[in-house]
């Protein structure tokens, strides 16, 4: 017997525009945060009536500006100590408080917003485990599409599997997700290698390109030439910056000019420091902390220095720009996994520790190298950028199987 609620319910979701959520767990740096919004943004631009709900536990997610009908709620952050552990941010609360708190506001937001799809960054059960009640509810309503989306790279096959055995993710993505979206291509790598998904579950899996980023209206880049050194979220980037600041340092001959972005993750003394050298270099090295428009800096930039993080190689593929990417490769390897495999196929040119050596010297020649290395497109392969289109193509089909969802 259908229920006064469910008929209002459903009366409403024929009434309003389609409601897309996005969870992104956030417990360090800007990756999925970003990803998420350049989702949004896609979902809700293709479909003028739509609207967008991002979940995020990201500490900078109010410094960013969201698209028209996207909007942000911040759970309550959490931290990673050295040890491996995690703890509240900023509350006075244990861990498991905070996650027990986090689960309820996500189960309680998607019983109020009643998203017709739920995109999953990364993490098929969410911190800690804080999303399965919420997968739970919507599975048993019926009444919301599951997506697991997954970068290009997650990290080596052998420790991939543990973790998903160790947090039952391979369970939850079997049972709960209607689909799972690869942002990348399956000829440049499965980030799924290693993992003991049913031939049911794969056979739902959609690889979508890379993510493009916005290539509109941007602001006017700096004096050029000059390249640009971008850590991503800057957390783990101070060895990459000291690399190129000694590399400036050593050789008063090294040029175009570097502009410099910390990310918003790199402050304290570290930042300090590379602050009193900066001003040293006389305007060899100009710096900023933190830029939300980077994509002014990417469009007049000769060349990229960059560590390997996703959204990072989607902006040097998006502007076109020769880069040469410095991957970290702890606490995971999936940077210089996708740094390795990019320099096979000629997209980038990657300075490896063990092969190359992590010096001055090193650095030096590879920022030389920039101005004569081939842009990315030089090796482009069909659908590399084709991300946000097909995202929004997937709604659209997912959208069009609700009613007959509901109906039975």
């Amino acid at each position: 017997m259908t229920s006064t609620k469910d008929l209002s319910l459903e009366q409403n979701a024929k009434q309003r525009g389609p409601r897309v959520m996005l969870y992104s767990h956030d417990t360090f740096g800007l990756g999925h945060l970003r990803r998420s919004r350049a989702l949004a943004g896609a979902i809700t631009a293709a479909d003028p009536s739509a609207s967008a709900l991002i979940l995020t536990g990201s500490p900078v997610a109010g410094r960013f500006a969201f698209p028209s009908r996207v909007d942000h709620m911040r759970l309550p952050g959490v931290i990673k100590r050295s040890d491996g552990s995690y703890a509240s941010r900023t509350m006075g609360m244990n861990i498991e408080e905070t996650t027990k708190l986090r689960s309820g506001l996500i189960r309680s937001v998607a019983e109020q917003y009643v998203p017709d799809v739920l995109i999953v960054d990364k993490e098929p059960t969410g911190f800690r485990g804080e999303l399965l009640p919420t997968l739970k509810l919507l599975a048993e309503q019926a009444r919301t599409k599951l997506v697991l989306g997954l970068r290009d790279v997650l990290d080596e096959p052998d420790v991939l599997a543990a973790e998903w055995t160790r947090k039952e993710a391979v369970e939850a993505t079997e049972n709960y997700y209607d689909e799972i979206w690869v942002y990348g291509l399956s000829t440049i790598y499965d980030p799924t290698q290693g993992l003991e998904l049913s031939p049911a579950t794969r056979a739902r899996m959609h690889w979508t390109g890379y993510l493009r980023r916005d290539l509109g209206a941007w602001d006017d880049p700096p004096e050029q030439p000059y390249v640009l050194i971008t850590p991503g979220g800057g957390g783990d980037g101070a060895m990459m910056v000291d690399l190129v600041l000694s590399a400036y340092e050593q050789d008063p001959a090294l040029s175009p000019r570097a502009v410099l972005v910390y990310g918003p993750f790199l402050s304290g003394e570290t930042r300090e420091a590379f602050e009193t050298r900066v001003a040293a270099l006389d305007g060899r090295v100009t710096s900023v902390g933190f830029e939300s428009r980077i994509e002014t800096l990417f469009s007049g930039a000769q060349g990229v220095v960059c560590m390997g993080g996703y959204n990072t190689f989607c902006e040097v593929l998006s502007f076109d720009k020769p880069a040469v990417i410095v991957p970290r490769t702890t606490p995971r390897l999936e940077q210089w996994i996708r740094a390795s495999r990019a320099e096979e196929l000629g997209l980038v040119s990657m300075l490896d520790e063990k092969r190359d050596g992590w010096t001055p010297k090193a650095m030096n020649k590879a920022i030389r190298a920039l101005a004569t290395q081939k842009p990315p497109s030089a090796a482009f392969s069909e659908g590399l950028l084709d991300g946000l289109d097909c995202v929004t193509r997937r709604v659209a089909s997912l959208l069009h199987d609700l009613p007959r969802k509901a109906a039975e």
